[in-house]
């Protein structure tokens, strides 16, 4: 099951308060101003600051 398009148009980067965007493998959201990747585990994204990974160009 993929995250309802309504859920993402809500969410923002906790750390910036700026837009996020899905993966291109939609496992994760992507805050391009932070570098950052909060992960989607089991259709719920993890978005703790000090969970999320740098960005790595295959990840977006």
């Amino acid at each position: 099951m993929a995250i309802d398009q309504h859920l993402l148009d809500l969410l923002v980067c906790p750390k910036c308060k700026g837009d996020i965007r899905l993966t291109a493998r939609k496992d994760g959201l992507v805050c391009d101003a932070c570098r950052l990747v909060y992960e989607i585990r089991d259709d719920i994204p993890i978005m703790l600051i000090e969970e999320a990974k740098p960005l790595q160009s295959a990840d977006a």
